[in-house]
């Protein structure tokens, strides 16, 4: 079954519920193992158990918080070359819409990719016109349904696509299941 970590750092508490919600979606998928943890309780042991990791972080001026940075700069050069293969997302929040969201996601991918992690987003629309295509994104704490859902949509899409690539559980693949992908666009 998929071991997922959902690892964040949160500033105000708002990445802290996003990532709550990363993880009770994660646990939609029956038999996934999922380890919530913020970098202060977390270490490299986190990363060896895991095979999908979703990884949040606050924005802080357009990119990601410089604790989370740091985090990642100390793990143990041992490790480096270790993830390849493991399957990785992302999720972060900002004080308002257009406060660098994209951009942080971009830099959380980065890490991933960095360590071997292959990356994905949603191509699922939760709400009108909102989709998590880079990662799960919030203006502040996620308090809107659109936001809640993507969150969620990002843990389950994250348990598939761990179950299916690293298990071999071809039924768990994205384009085999039944629920709604893509609510009003807006059209």
């Amino acid at each position: 079954m998929p071991k997922v970590l959902i690892l964040y750092h949160s500033n105000t508490q708002n990445t802290h519920r996003m990532a709550e919600l990363v993880a009770e979606g994660a646990r939609q998928l029956d038999g996934a193992d999922v380890r919530l943890r913020n970098i202060d309780d977390a270490d490299h042991t986190d990363l060896d158990w895991c095979d999908g990791i979703a990884l949040g972080s606050p924005t802080n001026y357009g990119t990601l918080s410089w604790q989370m940075k740091r985090w990642w700069d100390e793990q143990p050069i041992e490790n480096w070359g270790k993830r390849d293969g493991k399957i990785g997302c992302v999720f972060t929040s900002a004080g308002a819409w257009g406060g660098g969201q994209e951009w942080t996601c971009m830099a959380l991918m980065s890490i991933l990719i960095n360590y071997g992690f292959l990356v994905f987003g949603l191509t699922d629309y939760t709400g009108i016109k909102f989709s998590a295509h880079y990662g799960a994104i919030s203006a502040g704490g996620p308090d809107e349904e659109r936001v809640q859902e993507a969150c969620r949509r990002l843990g389950l899409r994250l348990s598939e696509w761990t179950a299916n690539m690293i298990d071999g559980q071809k039924e768990a693949h994205p384009l085999n299941q039944k629920y709604e992908r893509f609510k009003d666009l807006g059209k």
